[in-house]
């Protein structure tokens, strides 16, 4: 059976937890948006751009490639984009059903794996959860911090409104030839 998710549950390590916070305070908070909007009712929260982040992007990119040798098999490179994310209970945080490919761009590009990292420690908020549509969502443990979720970028999944305090989280797509 394919497995639709690889999860390292409290994979990273202190050193590229620090790394990542460390990266993400040097940057100017702005209200996030997608492809098409920036509608409140499909997503709010505030985000900040680390792409090009080498120091992140390496983090990262280790599990991609383990994760891809294992599971997906996918034509995916070492080149992303990188956002931080925070999800604020006062702000009813939460990103509606999505998923991460561009269908109706015209880039040469698409994105083929995407990355959750919960950088929040679980008794900081409360709500919040990570949910796929089309397959098992995966359990508890993925709400530790530090814990690193690949999947395909194709896959149906939100982030339910978070009800008390900030969920914080990074998030990349790691990119490749469009899909064929």
């Amino acid at each position: 059976m394919r497995q639709n998710w690889q999860m390292w549950s409290g994979g990273l390590t202190e050193e590229d937890l620090s790394t990542i916070f460390l990266e993400a305070s040097k940057l100017e908070m702005q209200k996030a948006t997608t492809f098409n909007n920036a509608d409140t009712d499909v997503r709010s929260s505030d985000v900040a751009w680390l792409s090009g982040n080498t120091a992140v992007q390496n983090i990262l990119w280790r599990y991609v490639k383990v994760a891809n040798n294992n599971a997906f098999h996918c034509n995916v490179e070492d080149v992303c984009q990188i956002q931080y994310t925070e999800y604020h209970a006062v702000k009813k945080g939460h990103y509606d059903w999505h998923i991460d490919v561009n269908w109706d761009g015209d880039q040469l590009r698409d994105r083929k794996l995407s990355v959750t990292v919960q950088l929040s420690d679980p008794s900081e908020y409360e709500g919040g959860g990570f949910e796929f549509a089309e397959c098992q969502t995966p359990d508890a443990s993925s709400r530790l911090k530090g814990t690193v979720l690949v999947f395909p970028s194709y896959l149906q999944h939100r982030v339910l409104p978070v009800t008390s305090g900030t969920r914080k989280s990074l998030v990349a797509w790691f990119e490749g030839p469009r899909w064929k």
